[in-house]
């Protein structure tokens, strides 16, 4: 088996535990039809109908553990007079996108997406319910259903500050139809991307396997179309992961 067929095999048995650990009967067609819509649409309504009280669900981690990645790059992104837009792309029914919201110093707009309808209402409603309050007070937050291999139809070419995608890419890799979408959405978000702009991908996919699957897909023509580079998160539960940061290259 290689590096890359075991990777997935594990981080998927992984998403499996997970699951059953909020006793979802999402088994084989959780691992199988992750690139799906109507799959998180039954996940999000199962989960959100098992409890009166909402409960934010979070891939592999939360806000605090990957926070020293993505506060002080946005320092470096601001501009005079202007939001920084950042995209959290599959965001589920995550807390990552309001912490940032509910931190950055700096103005930013903040546009959670997820395929599913249901997980947007679902964090429309917490968010008005808990009436969250930026650290600046011109930034704004919103939510929207929005499928990841189309962000063009969001966003014009070059306007994004930061995306962030925890636990987005590898749902679609270790999807049975995904991988193509993977690498499609990689593209969009290299589309959408300013010149200075940066992806951040947190995945508990190795090294070895991510960075060659980031450099294949990065290219346009036989040329390199954006630098990577990773650095490991740490250890959680017995499992590492990792920040793969993307950045384009300047047009030349």
């Amino acid at each position: 088996m290689s590096p890359f067929s075991k990777s997935l095999t594990l981080s998927g048995r992984r998403i499996i535990a997970a699951c059953l650990r909020h006793r979802s009967s999402l088994t084989s067609d959780l691992i199988e039809n992750m690139d799906k819509k109507a799959t998180w649409d039954r996940f999000y309504a199962e989960s959100s109908s098992r409890t009166a009280t909402f409960k934010n669900f979070e891939w592999f981690f939360g806000f605090d553990a990957v926070r020293d990645f993505i506060m002080p790059l946005l320092q470096t992104k601001s501009h005079p007079d202007a939001l920084l837009q950042v995209l959290d792309m599959g965001c589920g029914t995550s807390s990552l996108g309001p912490c940032i919201y509910r931190h950055s110093p700096l103005p930013v707009r903040v546009t959670c997406a997820d395929i599913s309808p249901i997980a947007v209402q679902l964090m429309q409603q917490h968010v008005q319910a808990e009436a969250i309050q930026p650290h600046n007070l011109s930034s704004q937050l919103e939510f929207t259903e929005l499928d990841c291999t189309q962000l063009h139809k969001h966003y014009c070419s070059s306007s994004v500050d930061l995306i962030v995608d925890k636990g987005t890419t590898d749902a679609l890799l270790r999807s049975k139809e995904g991988k193509g979408k993977a690498g499609l959405v990689l593209r969009q978000c290299l589309k959408v991307l300013r010149s200075s702009g940066s992806l951040l991908q947190f995945s508990d996919e190795d090294p070895d396997a991510r960075l060659l699957w980031l450099e294949t897909e990065a290219q346009e023509q036989g040329m390199m179309v954006a630098d990577v580079g990773v650095r490991e998160v740490g250890e959680l539960r017995g499992v590492f992961y990792y920040c793969y940061e993307v950045t384009p290259r300047p047009v030349a």
